[in-house]
């Protein structure tokens, strides 16, 4: 169609079938026919010269009648709307830039439909301009476009939570800033790299999670998970919500995983407040059912064994009481759980001292006058665990030990010791408090026998 044309003589003729000349224009056909964006274009008297299929989808318009009309006057926009809308489409051939505008189209049913406009000025071989481009889109559609690109870059950047975009690889392919101080490493630093680098415990069941998306799907509720991350500060225990849902690229035919969107939240202090509070009453029950036990108990030794019963309860394995004789005090074993399988405290009559070595925990406590921590040395030292707890006079396993004073009346009456093994964390201190706890109501019971025998 020639650009010359007449608006008078392309109506009169009617639209026409625009001319396609080898295979240039071919391509030229299927790259328009196959955006997902409508586009047209006019050439510089207004005619219009392009009409895609996205187009004729959004306006009913096809090709074969938009291509050849002048302006949209008289079909794709009311008369009232024309003279305006044409020019300001056509003043983009001579502003640099695209220039953005919004229009009410009229459907070829007669239906109205609102959309967004870009549109900017094409030049000819000699540099001047030749015509205006026009891509469109329905607003509704625009805005849901803008609204998908403005929240990814909010998660990304702005977002109080940790998001990281994780391949098929397993490894992070984007990390906000959130999750680059909660993995304790710089944004760019923790691309491509294995998860097993960062989190030195639970990096399988993160992985499993990650899975588990990649081939089923996101989980229905989100997952906590405790991990133990490396950082240059030393090892870090966290907490983590987390939240998972599988990316798929929406270009192609049938879904094709590109990863999986993991956002996590550090819960890490709730949790811990919850579990401290948990435990403190469950100790705060066992000391009352403790009481009421050893108040049926006509033996205070017994009374006293039965403390340390209910003490073990979930705070450690073992048991040890020794009494302190003699002048200089030296320290006797009176009762202990057993090494092997578990059961209640065993007394263990004799006089011969236990075998405390100089330095010794329990002889620590009584110097002190308080409670004293121990632990074997680490996992990467495990020959000199294995054999640390034999020349302490301790069950073997062993890794952890608690020693507590024994007071009454001013008087130190012995040592009490509890003892964990390697599935057990170290004593803390309100370990120690709680330990501190039982002994004073054991060294009550001790004083009592002690006076009933005659001392």
């Amino acid at each position: 169609m020639s650009a010359s044309r007449s608006s008078e003589t392309a109506d009169a003729v009617g639209p026409q079938e625009p001319e396609r000349e080898g295979p240039g224009s071919d391509l030229l056909a299927a790259l328009l026919d196959g955006m997902d964006a409508a586009l047209c274009a006019f050439d510089a008297d207004g005619v219009v010269t392009h009409w895609n299929r996205e187009a004729e989808r959004i306006l009913g318009w096809s090709a074969a009648e938009a291509v050849g009309r002048s302006g949209f006057a008289g079909w794709a926009v009311r008369t009232a709307d024309a003279e305006d809308v044409q020019r300001r489409l056509m003043a983009a051939m001579d502003t640099p830039g695209r220039q953005v505008h919004e229009f009410a189209l009229v459907t070829k049913d007669g239906g109205r439909v609102l959309v967004r406009t870009q549109s900017a000025g094409v030049r000819g071989a000699d540099g001047k301009p030749a015509g205006v481009y026009c891509a469109f889109s329905e607003v509704h559609a625009q805005i849901d476009l803008e609204r998908s690109i403005a929240l990814s870059e909010a998660l990304l950047e702005d977002a109080s939570w940790g998001v990281v975009l994780v391949d098929v690889d397993l490894r992070p392919a984007v990390v906000n800033a959130h999750a680059a101080r909660a993995l304790g490493s710089g944004r760019t630093a923790l691309l491509g790299r294995p998860l097993g680098e960062l989190i030195t415990q639970g990096v399988e069941e993160l992985e499993g999670a990650l899975q588990h998306v990649l081939a089923e799907g996101a989980p229905p509720a989100p997952v906590e998970l405790w991990v133990t991350l490396r950082t240059g500060e030393g090892e870090r225990r966290r907490c983590w919500r987390c939240g998972f849902l599988r990316l798929a690229s929406p270009l192609a035919e049938e879904p094709v995983p590109l990863g999986v969107g993991w956002l996590f939240q550090d819960i890490t202090e709730a949790r811990q407040a919850e579990s401290d509070t948990a435990q403190l009453r469950f100790r705060t029950n066992q000391l009352h059912r403790a009481a009421r036990a050893a108040g049926e108990c006509d033996d205070p030794l017994e009374a006293a064994t039965v403390h340390l019963d209910f003490a073990l309860a979930g705070f450690a394995d073992h048991a040890l009481l020794d009494l302190a004789m003699g002048d200089p005090p030296h320290l006797v074993r009176s009762a202990s759980t057993p090494s092997g399988s578990p059961g209640p405290s065993l007394p263990a009559p004799g006089s011969i001292p236990v075998r405390y070595v100089e330095g010794h925990p329990a002889l620590q406590s009584m110097d002190r006058i308080g409670s004293v921590r121990a632990s074997a040395p680490s996992s990467a030292q495990a020959g000199a665990a294995a054999s640390w707890a034999a020349p302490r006079q301790w069950p073997e396993g062993t890794v952890h030990a608690l020693c507590t004073v024994l007071r009454s009346r001013g008087r130190t009456l012995g040592v009490v010791t509890f003892l964990r093994g390697s599935s057990r964390p170290a004593f803390e201190r309100p370990d120690a408090v709680y330990a501190e706890d039982v002994a004073a109501r054991v060294a009550a019971a001790l004083d009592l026998a002690l006076v009933l025998g005659g001392r």
